[in-house]
């Protein structure tokens, strides 16, 4: 063989794939990607219509005790269906006051323990994320107990609605 052979031998043939490391990576990233996908999930809220009020089948309801909160272009308003309006929460700073809404709807459960339904009323025009907000606000509280924050149940069954 003469060397000009060897040169052309040498360029003819196809170098191989080396695949180690790719290999390396898919054996560490798809057991990793299996057990992260099992702790992500979506939290869903099931949500109830208000009951409708026309109908005279629901007088009955209308005698029994209902918590709304009337969330208003500028206040916030906490209101039961035999007394009226408990109390209303203006914005501060341009801001819902959900801290003061918390405080009095964890006031009001700690009167009412075995109520678990809430209506939350809304304007036209109030923005979706307020919403969310104030359905965070009326299910649960965090509360101190022993040096460690827990988050206690208000009132977890919601109904939306347009506010009157």
């Amino acid at each position: 063989m003469s060397v000009r052979s060897r040169v052309r031998r040498a360029h003819l043939e196809e170098p191989e794939l080396n695949i180690t490391a790719f290999m390396n990576l898919m054996v560490a990233l798809v057991p990793f990607l299996l057990i992260t996908a099992v702790f992500s999930h979506l939290t869903i809220l099931e949500l109830n219509l208000p009951p409708d009020t026309n109908q005279p089948a629901n007088q009955e309801q209308n005698r029994e005790l209902n918590f709304e909160v009337i969330v208003r272009k500028n206040d916030l308003t906490v209101a039961d269906t035999q007394g009226g309006v408990i109390k209303v929460i203006a914005k501060t700073n341009q801001k819902y006051d959900f801290a003061a809404l918390s405080d009095l709807l964890a006031m009001i459960k700690s009167r009412y323990p075995e109520k678990q339904n809430i209506t939350i009323l809304l304007e036209p025009d109030v923005p979706y994320d307020v919403l969310v907000q104030a359905m965070d606000t009326v299910r649960v509280i965090s509360v101190v107990d022993a040096a460690s924050v827990v988050k206690k149940e208000l009132f977890p069954l919601i109904a939306i609605g347009h506010a009157p």
